[in-house]
């Protein structure tokens, strides 16, 4: 059976705290909601934003989706003709519009300042103003499960008066994500035995339900769910699609986007969140980076005898992939695992993986974390095995900081000596802090032995205090991510010196660099 999905970032998404759009964010997202197989793209209100009104008057060829614009039902005292926003829906250049009323007499009278009776007309005015106007319409239903306890039979009537003037689907919306998924399951069954019309659910996760309350929905006969890819919205969000999609379509048998498209799902939520300007939970189920990620031993020793010991799917189902962290935790099976996934040339040492059990370990006691520095532990790997030469050597460096003039781009330089096949070759630079500085420095020394270090820059930095109790004398870690324009990777130092632990971190990052950059060419 089918299950249509709305999605909602560029209208409801929007108005989540820190979320702002171009339009062309909003077209990029649209290109990749459409790309996955979202059925309906709500793309925003074109009554209260100009920058909604410019998307809607573009041509936008899509192959799957289809684009709805979003607005209210019509105001008090007024005919849907005379108000600008109804105007601007049937003026839109979309076919489909989606409208929201109240569904409560408390709410009429209080917020709308109306009868029950003028909003029930306000409900079927609109839809039949838009019908005519050639649109589909989607009634939403706010506040409906809240308004549904108080007063079942009108929020039922609200339902109806859209029902008889035309919608096509009428949407009920947990609006203040107060509801339950039981009671959510018992309002929908009571709407969909009422109606002729499609019933569909639209959750917000105030309470961390939004995700229970729309899969609950389904099974009480909705037959479409509305939320966001990434979970953005008022407040706590919306119900997270990345998460209703999978859940509906591997677990309880439903057809939500093509089959095919669901192995898109991650790396499409996750640029989606680029767009959006967030990061993504590692813990988000599904799409999170830590989704399928394993640190005991005994679980990575069991995936690996028995394939989904500890994973509630195939990571590959919906485009993620299987990650075995390292750390003082791990045992010789998780070594091993880590060793074949990185390096052909390493598989299956199991005395290699021996030894670094036992050292890993020591170095985690000593502040290193190698669960998101995988660059680093190849290296070490490598360096223990013998397998690794020596590409440079950092003699000296020097790090100075000054309070800089007014206006000034940089506040720091660098001096430094590096030797490659006892050839010496000293460098300064300067830098928008120390690190900055340190990493020009000593890529601007070794171009004159390594011309392809040119294209390599960092692209994240994180120092993490490992023990603050000891104040100025604590340890600290540095987290450095590097890219090269095709491949990103992480490295890591530890050190009571942050400049000492940077600059670990610095060149082991330069020298994963050139080891796997001589690999290509081997």
């Amino acid at each position: 059976m089918k299950i249509t999905t709305l999605d909602t970032t560029l209208r409801d998404g929007a108005q989540g705290c820190g979320i702002s759009f171009s339009a062309q964010d909003k077209l990029r997202i649209i290109r990749l909601l459409d790309e996955l197989g979202i059925d309906i793209i709500e793309a925003g209100n074109p009554a209260a934003s100009p920058k909604d009104a410019e998307l809607f008057s573009r041509s936008i060829s899509l192959k799957h989706a289809r684009l709805a614009a979003f607005g209210a039902t019509r105001r008090k005292g007024i005919s849907p003709q005379e108000d600008p926003s109804l105007r601007a829906l049937a003026d839109s250049g979309v076919d489909i519009a989606v409208i929201f009323g109240k569904c409560s007499p408390r709410d009429c009278e209080l917020v709308l300042g109306v009868s029950p009776q003028e909003n029930l007309d306000m409900i079927s005015q609109s839809t039949e103003y838009l019908v005519r106007s050639g649109k589909q319409v989607i009634f939403d239903a706010e506040h409906y499960f809240r308004s549904f306890r108080s007063d079942p039979e009108y929020a039922l009537a609200c339902l109806r008066a859209a029902q008889e003037a035309g919608a096509s689907e009428v949407c009920l919306c947990d609006t203040c994500g107060d509801c339950l998924p039981d009671a959510a399951a018992r309002s929908v069954a009571k709407a969909v035995s009422a109606l002729s019309t499609p019933v569909s659910i639209h959750a917000h996760d105030d309470s961390g339900l939004a995700t229970a309350v729309s899969l609950a929905a389904v099974s009480a006969g909705a037959r479409g769910v509305q939320g966001t890819l990434t979970g953005i919205g008022e407040r706590c969000g919306n119900a997270n699609l990345s998460s209703v999609i999978p859940n509906l379509m591997l677990k309880m048998g439903y057809e939500c986007i093509p089959r095919s498209h669901l192995e898109k799902l991650t790396g499409i939520t996750r640029a989606v969140a680029e767009i959006c300007n967030i990061t993504l939970p590692g813990s988000m189920p599904f799409v999170g980076s830590n989704a399928f990620a394993h640190k005991a031993g005994m679980h990575v020793d069991a995936i690996l005898k028995q394939e989904g010991a500890y994973e509630h799917i195939h990571p590959e189902a919906v485009g993620n992939q299987r990650r075995i962290l390292l750390s003082e935790y791990s045992g010789r099976s998780s070594v091993l695992k880590k060793l074949e996934d990185m390096n052909p040339e390493l598989a299956g040492d199991k005395e290699l993986a021996r030894t670094l059990v036992s050292t890993v370990k020591q170095m985690e006691h000593d502040g290193y974390r190698f669960e998101g520095a995988d660059a680093s532990f190849e290296l070490l790997a490598l360096r223990t095995k013998g397998m690794l030469r020596s590409y440079f050597t950092l003699d000296l460096y020097k790090v100075m900081e000054d309070q800089p003039f007014l206006g000034a781009s940089t506040n720091a330089s660098a001096m430094v000596k590096i030797t490659v096949n006892g050839q010496s070759e000293i460098s300064a630079a300067e830098g928008k802090g120390p690190v900055d500085a340190l990493d020009k420095a000593m890529r601007k020394a070794l171009l004159v032995f390594y011309p392809s270090i040119a294209a390599m820059h960092l692209t994240d930095f994180k120092v993490r205090v490992l023990d603050s109790s000891l104040a100025t004398g604590s340890r600290v870690r540095v987290m450095v991510e590097s890219t090269d324009g095709v491949s990103f990777w992480s490295t890591t130092g530890v050190s009571t010196d942050i400049i000492e632990a940077s600059t670990i971190a610095l060149v082991d990052s330069i020298i994963y660099k050139l080891y796997r950059e001589e690999k290509c060419r081997t």
